[in-house]
């Protein structure tokens, strides 16, 4: 188990990679149109100039042009104090990208673990809360690969299991996300499959579901704008909310913890 210090909300550092121009061939299982390279680009920079506001070191890797979906270094890598995880990206165009961010983390943190075994898995579907690790199993992340990665995970001192979310979501944080220690935020479809023992789910007003994929940053919670009941609803509760336009990066079934790589450094 994490020791006492470890909070999942709480960082220093991140890592992030700028939109590459070949994004709008990125894949998406609902088609919404491509995006606008440029204004991903400027979504991209304000998520950015926002962490860094809240008080983390941000590194900006550059595009890589072959990997239309590189933005979301999420996917590919896992980071914790401990050390990182090189995965194994469960879509075929994506497995080059373990590759190019490998190098990175090694320069970062005493220990990078590869992910063992055939199996894949895909950092998407890995909430991290202060007691336990749920992976979630989808069509980018199989038993095989999560069964690994909770082993992993086990050899850096988290406890891990693989969870099933209801049909029809990408990845598990498609469908919920973190907003305290002790809360996940979550749709009425995950929130109804009780998935996470022993902590609180607050449910995402009907038809504001893709806004379920929040981003709790020392004390704040980043939500996408456009969602004003879920806004309401998080202010409600005494959290502080931050909004902002994510239009460009939703068109690629993406989120606010798809685009960076955070951990504590201490």
């Amino acid at each position: 188990m994490p020791t006492s210090a470890f909070a999942a909300t709480r960082f220093d550092h991140a890592l992030t990679r700028a939109p590459a121009a070949s994004a709008v061939n990125g894949l998406r299982a609902v088609d919404r149109g491509a995006p606008d390279v440029a204004a991903l680009a400027a979504e991209h920079a304000a998520y950015v100039a926002t962490l860094r506001r809240l008080g983390l070191t941000v590194d900006v890797l550059p595009a890589l042009e072959a990997y239309p979906d590189s933005v979301f270094v999420e996917d590919p890598a896992l980071v914790f104090p401990e050390g990182a995880v090189l995965l194994r990206p469960g879509a075929p165009t994506r497995l080059g990208e373990t590759a190019e961010i490998a190098p990175v983390l090694r320069e970062r943190f005493g220990r990078v673990i590869d992910l063992p075994g055939t199996g894949y898995a895909d950092g998407g579907d890995v909430l991290v809360t202060a007691r336990h690790v749920y992976i979630g199993l989808s069509a980018r992340t199989d038993a095989a690969g999560a069964r690994a990665l909770a082993g992993v995970l086990a050899d850096l001192g988290h406890a891990a299991s693989p969870v099933a979310p209801p049909a029809g979501v990408l990845h598990l944080k498609t469908g919920c996300s973190l907003l305290d220690e002790e809360t996940v935020l979550a749709t009425e479809a995950v929130a109804a499959a009780g998935l996470f023992d022993g902590l609180e789910t607050v449910v995402v007003p009907a038809g504001e579901e893709p806004v379920a994929n929040a981003l709790s940053v020392n004390g704040t919670v980043l939500i996408a704008a456009g969602f004003p009941r879920t806004a309401d609803l998080l202010a409600a509760r005494g959290l502080t909310v931050e909004t902002l336009v994510l239009d460009e990066v939703m068109k690629l079934d993406a989120g606010l913890s798809c685009m960076s790589l955070r951990w504590m450094a201490g």
